[in-house]
């Protein structure tokens, strides 16, 4: 029993690996634009990439910033699974933050 719970907590690991965390997708000297993956029924601000994005605005301007504005943005597409005749398309959803630093 102590062995499938190993491997699925490996699992698990490796999952988190392959996900696309926040990302700076824009950047001018005073801001830019960030953006992280979201499930639709957690909500963009319940995301574990959320404080990952807010950590990236805090880096880039050194300090405090300012949200200029934040939606959803464009996803992305791509194939699940790595038994042949077993993939699935799986649609990521992104949420996006502009932000310009004090």
């Amino acid at each position: 029993m102590k062995i499938w719970s190993s491997l699925a907590v490996l699992f698990v690991i490796v999952l988190a690996g392959c996900a696309e965390g926040a990302k700076m997708v824009q950047e001018s000297e005073d801001g830019g634009v960030v953006s992280y993956p979201f499930k639709g029924e957690q909500g963009s601000m319940l995301s574990s990439f959320r404080q990952g994005a807010l950590a990236l605005m805090k880096e880039k301007c050194g300090g405090p910033y300012t949200i200029v504005r934040e939606g959803e943005t464009k996803g992305r597409s791509r194939v699940a699974g790595s038994v042949e005749g077993a993939q699935e398309i799986v649609q990521e959803r992104r949420w996006g933050i502009q932000f310009q630093c004090k």
